[in-house]
């Protein structure tokens, strides 16, 4: 086990100092990439654990706290391009709790240090942690003359241009009763809806998008041109102060109400609360209005209430003792399912997508999630305007886990998934069968290529990035393209950049102009030379993806020999009985090829009767293992279905053409077939036809044997800060590895990068070797 991975109670005092270390080292960096350049690596999550570490190793061994201890430091230090500004008071960070028990505590301790008794009341302010960027704005006789950024929690960054510029934020304050000096301090936050807005105009002007409200918030106030953050539609809540020249409440309560007074905007969602009991109520509460809510938030923020116990408490170190975070699950948020669109995939799989209010889970905001099948829709009982719990973790797609049945809208109906599909066609939906004649949980609209979506599909798949990546050529210009005739299939794109007539009333077309068209025409004809496993790959044939592919090229080598087996063994396709038997979960090559050989050698043998299939089986192929016999027993009963199963199978065995194709590494049957049944469409020969008119394709070269990582299989997780992570798997698979994405037993390294999460812990638990990104390089180098 690493040292990374190693229990703080298992640590020796030479191993915690290195840690301390490395965790100062690791969070100063992701201080700088989240506070100052508002672009951070890793979750808010991964960030918390990496800082209770820190906290954990430091109780433990108080003698090694560093003085750059990441617990002793606030933020991050202060931009250059900004001028300092020293608080009046310094901007603390809260310490954070993550479950009731930990609410309940700090209760505790609460009553522990002012030395109350059970039964007396103590007053709560719970307020909805908002997920922005905190800034300190001072007054001087209610006029505002200077904002500053957090920054380091001791000295800010002057941006009181851009504050300016803030419509929530009053110039001067209203009313009477404040201070003649007050630093009101609160949050900067984007809407949701402004949020959206702001990544659709930068993203039409090809600017950068930000990945969620808080970044984007950061980065529009620490402009250096206060005329940028003015074009940006920020806001601000108010609930905090630093130096004040007078006192001017007794509460935060109170304080909260004095501030809504002067001009400021205050959370609504704020309540003042009692004892143990409130706090839990008041989160429970906070977690069912979020989805509700305008603006993200990423917790609750519990305050005790009387100020002058506030002063009695004090502060450790750098967070105050009155004070607690209670924070959301970093991959879990809750939020209204606003409609259920029916998407159409290029093989005319019919998949349901959630439109969901947006949300941001695990620091991504999420508006739309799968949902898979009709199956999954019934069983988890999801309807339009339901409140549900949504899960993103890592990589994965997110996905609705359930629904909140009490805050289920009245008139809520059961979807009623469609039978046709939603094409201008109207094609018939059918469910999708096996080899066997089994329904499936997939439906699939039954038009093919007459059905404009997955023809639509198709298109986009063929240019997408893995496959042909050509570019200039999104789903826009496919679809308008499509629609004046000009595309049909992919032949056609290159056919187009060579077409006099088409290329000039492109260049007569709104939004296209002379630079525009050469450099699509140019994209175009970059990709008459394509790997042989791109060419592949952009064919979309169902289960045929990159590592499919890859090793279908590295076989075969030439596209002509490709193409020339594979249309053979559309000839020599495996009969209905071989494919099950084939699919069958529980039987690998082994026991089929078992099944296979009794069956063509038909040799009477003495078994004893009245005895169980599996037993039988046992007798007769004593190649199967249990689990094998125990599949075959469950899908055919008894002896005499199965014997006439084998038979069958055998006779339908596929030809030569058939087994060289499945056969092939990371293949198998399920491929093969599909491989078969795509050559085997007089549309689609011709469709492959047409497109080597127009490509060369390069030969692949044999994966090597003579490197250090020749054979091996490679996870890359985290984030790669020397190379993009399709450098990393085309420099792994060039050296003749395996690049897998998910971590199991047959994996033989991992690749950590900052922010690695779930696959760096499967690896740990596995026992998996991990190296970091440098070791990589090294290794690869050597």
């Amino acid at each position: 086990m690493s040292l990374i991975d190693r229990p703080v109670t298992d640590l020796t005092p030479d191993e915690a100092a290195a840690e301390l270390a490395r965790l100062a080292e690791e969070i100063a960096g992701h201080d700088i990439r989240y506070h100052q350049q508002d672009a951070p690596t890793i979750s808010d999550g991964d960030y918390d654990a990496l800082k209770r570490r820190n906290l954990e190793i430091e109780a433990r061994f108080p003698e090694l706290v560093r003085e750059d201890s990441p617990s002793l430091r606030v933020g991050a230090a202060r931009a250059a391009q900004f001028s300092a500004v020293i608080h009046g008071v310094p901007m603390l960070s809260l310490d954070n709790a993550f479950a009731d028990e930990e609410a309940i505590e700090f209760d505790a301790r609460i009553r522990r240090f002012l030395r109350l008794g059970p039964g007396e009341l103590v007053a709560y302010t719970a307020e909805p942690k908002i997920d922005g960027l905190s800034c300190s704005i001072r007054y001087e006789k209610g006029q505002l003359v200077q904002a500053a950024t957090r920054g380091d929690g001791r000295v800010g960054e002057d941006v009181t241009a851009n504050v300016r510029t803030i419509a929530d934020v009053p110039k001067a304050l209203a009313g009477s009763g404040w201070p003649d000096e007050i630093e009101v301090r609160g949050e900067v936050y984007l809407s949701h809806e402004a949020f959206a807005a702001l990544n659709a105009a930068a993203a039409e002007a090809g600017q950068k998008t930000y990945a969620n409200p808080r970044n984007a918030a950061a980065g529009s106030l620490r402009q250096i041109d206060a005329r940028i953050t003015a074009s940006r539609p920020l806001s601000f809540f108010a609930y905090a102060w630093g130096i004040h020249s007078a006192p001017f409440a007794a509460t935060q309560w109170e304080a909260l109400g004095k501030l809504a007074a002067w001009g400021f905007s205050t959370t609504p969602q704020s309540e003042r609360v009692e004892n143990a009991q409130g706090l839990l109520a008041a989160y429970q509460q906070m977690e069912a209005v979020r989805p509700h809510l305008a603006y993200d938030i990423d917790g609750v923020v519990y305050k005790v209430d009387r100020l002058d116990w506030q002063q009695r408490l004090g502060f450790v170190t750098r967070t105050p003792r009155w004070a607690i975070a209670r924070k959301f699950p970093a991959q879990r948020a809750r939020t209204i399912l606003e409609a259920i669109d029916i998407q159409v995939g290029r093989t005319g799989a019919i998949t349901p997508v959630a439109r969901l209010q947006p949300v941001t889970v695990g620091g991504v905001v999420v508006e739309n999630a799968t949902l898979h099948n009709a199956d999954e829709i019934a069983r988890k009982d999801i309807r339009v305007g339901d409140t549900v719990v949504l899960q993103r973790a890592g990589d994965v797609i997110p996905q609705i886990v359930g629904v909140v049945p009490e805050e289920r809208p009245p008139g809520a109906e059961p979807f009623a998934f469609p039978t046709h599909c939603p094409c201008p066609l109207h094609t018939p939906i059918a469910k999708e069968t096996t080899a066997a004649g089994a329904e499936t949980v997939v439906r699939r609209c039954t038009g093919e290529f007459a059905c404009p979506f997955q023809k639509l599909a198709h298109l986009r798949h063929f240019v997408s990035r893995r496959a042909f990546d050509i570019e200039g050529l999104g789903e826009k210009q496919l679809t308008a393209f499509s629609e004046r005739g000009w595309i049909a299939e992919p032949a056609d794109i290159f056919r187009l950049a060579r077409d006099p007539e088409k290329i000039a009333e492109l260049k007569a077309t709104e939004g296209y102009g002379e630079l525009s068209v050469a450099n699509l025409i140019a994209g175009i004809d970059a990709r008459r030379d394509i790997a042989l496993d791109r060419f592949i790959y952009g064919l979309g044939i169902r289960h045929v993806g990159e590592t499919t592919s890859l090793a279908l090229a590295r076989h075969f080598e030439t596209v002509e020999t490709f193409v020339t087996t594979a249309k053979a063994a559309s000839e020599q396709t495996a009969g209905p009985m071989f494919a099950e038997l084939s699919d069958l979960d529980g039987l690998g090559p082994t026991a089929v090829e078992a099944v296979l050989a009794f069956a063509r050698a038909r040799q009477p043998m003495l078994i004893p009767p009245d005895i169980s299939l599996e037993e039988h089986l046992r007798l007769a192929i004593p190649k199967l293992n249990s689990k094998a016999r125990a599949a075959l027993a469950a899908r055919f009963g008894d002896w005499a279905s199965f014997e006439a199963a084998a038979a069958e199978a055998a006779a339908g065995t596929p030809g030569e053409a058939f087994v060289e194709v499945a056969s092939v590494d990371a293949v198998g049957v399920v491929a093969a077939r599909m491989i078969a049944e795509f050559f085997g469409e007089d549309h689609n020969r011709a469709l492959v036809d047409n497109l080597l008119a127009e490509l060369r394709v390069i030969p692949a070269e044999r994966p090597k044997t003579d490197t250090a990582v020749a054979g091996k299989t490679i996870v890359f997780t985290g984030a790669l800060e020397k190379m993009t992570r399709d450098e990393a798997k085309a420099q792994a698979e060039a050296l003749g590895a395996k690049v897998s994405g998910s971590v199991s037993k047959k994996t033989d390294l991992v690749v950590a990068g900052p922010g690695a999460g779930s696959k760096l812990a499967e690896a740990t638990r596995l026992g998996v070797q991990v190296i970091t990104e440098d070791d990589w390089l090294a290794l690869v180098a050597g």
